[in-house]
């Protein structure tokens, strides 16, 4: 199945146009994984019965769609989220630096019926770049943050102002999204975010301390 969809991607050239879409480059960096080291264990029964020269075939046709991977796979650190199992693979080039479980959005839709405005609460796939970290961030409340709560919108910013609920570390990727800490760490492997992406502490700090501002996050 890795085979076609690799065949796909690399052997039509109309179709490496629509590898531009980050969601899809996402997927494909954490598939490579399976493709990058290929030595046939020849104990296996299974793998002892194939024709060597079948072996030497499929480990070239392997080695050719390693190759092309290189090509679009990012240089140096990058992040790469799973939002369907909640985990986040921090990179660089081949190898996984670390592999953390994480929270992504809970897909939920609120309804501000008073100014007829929605927000679904989904993390954005795609790629998007960290914009701005920030060590001991400061939550600004938005207005569905109170709507959820049935609370009144508040007027001054001193009023939307929660410290603590982001932990030590923040990175913005972008239209008010952010990979943050959380003060609910049971929760983590869930999708119960508005849309930001939460680590535990110690990942967090791992995360933030590797990448800087402009470090490629793909989500998929």
């Amino acid at each position: 199945m890795l085979d076609s969809f690799l065949c796909l991607i690399f052997g039509n050239r109309r179709f490496r146009w629509i590898m531009v879409i980050p969601a899809f480059l996402a997927a494909v960096l954490l598939l490579s994984s399976a493709t990058e080291s290929w030595d046939a264990p020849v104990a296996d029964p299974a793998v002892a019965a194939v024709d060597p020269a079948t072996l030497r075939k499929l480990k070239a046709e392997n080695d050719k769609w390693t190759a092309s991977l290189d090509t679009i796979r990012p240089k140096g650190v990058y992040v790469v989220i799973d939002t369907a199992r909640n985990r986040l693979f921090l990179k660089h080039g081949r190898k996984t630096l670390l592999e953390a479980v994480c929270s992504t959005g809970n897909g939920k839709i609120l309804n501000d019926s008073f100014k007829n405005r929605t927000w679904t609460f989904d993390t954005p796939r795609g790629e998007r770049k960290i914009q701005r970290k920030v060590h001991e961030p400061v939550w600004t409340k938005p207005d569905w943050a109170f709507i959820e709560e049935g609370e009144r919108i508040p007027t001054s910013v001193s009023e939307r102002v929660e410290e603590g609920m982001l932990g030590n570390y923040a990175m913005h990727i972008g239209d008010g999204y952010m990979i943050h800490g959380t003060l609910y760490r049971r929760l983590l492997g869930r999708p119960v975010t508005h849309g930001c992406i939460r680590l535990g502490d110690a990942d967090l700090e791992k995360v933030f301390k590797a990448c800087a501002v402009g470090t490629p996050v793909y989500i998929f």
